[in-house]
């Protein structure tokens, strides 16, 4: 069984060798192809004028003489009776079509004629091209009738044919070569040039290559081809830094989740095994001593379990919420979180009142406020932004809770204006909302707390305390809460001057 040797690829050539060799080729085609065109036109134009002599030349009747005999033929010319230029020859055949003999003469060899006039072989009675006797000469013959069926053969050297269309050879060659050479270099100039945008996206390339995502390709002109694929690269380039930095961020995100999780669980669990390891090791302690471990072991219990819930039902919010869709009426919602809450007011002053939106045109009394979604979450959300106002503000600090309807806009709310904060994107200008506010006239969030709030686990106070907030979870699962309807939660607020939670939600059909 015979082996066969696979085929080995040629080597690539650049994109510049192929563009600069196929130009060069095309261009050596083109010249080549004009100079042939303009060699056969002057050969054809040059052996015309020859002919043309040939046809021009004619013998005189008296160039013959006559033999005494009883034919009363013409047999042979009479040297003295016509003289001819330099350049022709005139070979003569009597009537029995054998040459009888040569007029004209010169250094140059004679042309190489036959014997015999039948063996002349010319086609259609036109000009042709035989050979010198000697050397590397050709002559123009041209057979002609003479008196008393004889025939002469007017012959005309080609030496300045053949050197002249010798010379242009040679010159054809000269500019040929040269030409080749001038496009190749030209071709190289201008394939480089051409290139240049190519070039640098390369050296771009290689530094992102290298770990830099900030460069960005200068050339970015959409009437050249270069420029469009710049553009194109640069929008790639900006999608995939801004997808890296989210990854990173994702991590990051991840990173401290796991962490504020884990810190959250650490604490109860590690007063659950202190109590359990007490109760195991002091059997004989008192049972109020033991009420009270077991009082603890089940409250830390339960704010596991509330941890836990909570995280379960972020979880089912991130991946497949299910939400109700009724009409409800945000109205109604806002008291029953009031009424809820009156029993933690700890002297906060809660007022419910309409939603202000700084014209004088402003309601002076509650309407319904219609939309849709989920009465059960959206009275979770509620009763959260109403908890977090009681339990992060100082005693006898007044809570207004703001029902009302309007437009998408930077007083109303559901669009970005400088001091507001939200994780989710801003709504339409001008679509049709429902907004239910929270406001409290507290000591309200530094701008780095505010951008923080809406964040797993976060919490303002820097001691992570539980005895002023819960897990830092609540805001997270409303905002995701209020995401779901679409609409969205954000936060008006600045050091000192309080701070306005705001649910914006679409309105149902029934709301102006």
């Amino acid at each position: 069984m015979t082996r066969r040797t696979p085929l080995r690829a040629g080597r690539p050539t650049s994109l510049r060798s192929r563009l600069v060799w196929g130009a060069a080729l095309l261009a050596a085609v083109a010249v080549l192809a004009a100079q042939t065109i303009g060699f056969l036109v002057l050969r054809s134009w040059l052996l015309d004028r020859v002919d043309q002599q040939l046809d021009d030349f004619h013998l005189p009747p008296q160039t013959f003489s006559r033999d005494i005999g009883p034919e009363q033929m013409p047999r042979s010319p009479d040297p003295g009776s016509v003289t001819l230029p330099s350049d022709f020859r005139i070979t003569f055949y009597g009537a029995s079509g054998h040459r009888r003999g040569i007029l004209g003469g010169g250094e140059a060899p004679g042309p190489e004629l036959p014997s015999s006039i039948d063996q002349l072989r010319l086609s259609g009675g036109r000009p042709g091209t035989v050979p010198a006797v000697s050397g590397d000469g050709h002559w123009r013959v041209e057979k002609k009738t003479g008196p008393g069926h004889t025939w002469y053969v007017v012959a005309l050297p080609l030496d300045t044919f053949d050197g002249a269309t010798a010379k242009l050879l040679w010159l054809n060659g000269i500019v040929l070569a040269a030409t080749l050479t001038g496009l190749i270099a030209l071709s190289r100039w201008v394939v480089r040039i051409g290139l240049l945008p190519l070039t640098r996206m390369e050296r771009t390339a290689q530094d992102i290559t290298a770990g830099d995502l900030s460069p960005r390709l200068p050339d970015t002109d959409l009437r050249t081809e270069t420029g469009r694929l710049g553009t194109v690269l640069n929008t790639m380039l900006d999608r995939l830094q801004q997808a890296l930095c989210e990854r990173e961020f994702s991590e990051a995100r991840l990173r401290r989740f796991v962490a504020d999780a884990g810190h959250e669980l650490r604490t109860p669990l590690t007063s659950i095994q202190g109590f359990a390891e007490l109760a195991l090791r002091h059997e004989e302690r008192s049972s109020a001593e033991r009420r009270e471990g077991d009082r603890l072991i089940a409250q830390n219990a339960e704010r596991i379990s509330l941890l836990v819930d909570d995280l379960l039902l972020l979880t089912k919010l991130d991946k497949e919420p299910d939400y109700r869709r009724e009409r409800v009426d945000l109205l109604a919602v806002a008291a029953d979180s009031v009424s809820a809450t009156a029993h933690q007011t700890h002297g906060h002053p809660i007022r419910l009142g309409p939603l202000s939106t700084g014209t004088a045109a402003d309601q002076e009394e509650l309407e319904l406020v219609e939309t849709t979604g989920d009465p059960h979450r959206l009275r979770q959300v509620a009763g959260n932004l109403l908890s977090n106002a009681l339990r992060h503000t100082p005693p006898g600090t007044r809570v207004d809770v703001r029902v009302g309807a309007g437009r998408a806009g930077p007083t109303t709310g559901g669009t970005d204006r400088p001091g507001r904060t939200s994780p989710s994107p801003p709504l339409r200008e001008g679509t049709r909302i429902c907004v239910l506010e929270v406001a409290d006239q507290g000591p309200g969030l530094s701008p780095e707390a505010a951008d923080r709030v809406f964040e797993r686990f976060y919490r303002a106070d820097p001691s992570r305390s539980h005895h002023h907030g819960g897990s830092g979870l609540g805001l997270a699962i409303a905002s995701a809460i209020a995401q779901g309807h679409g609409g969205r939660l954000e936060l008006d607020t600045a050091p000192g001057r309080g701070s306005v939670f705001r649910l914006v939600l679409p309105a149902g059909p029934g709301t102006p």
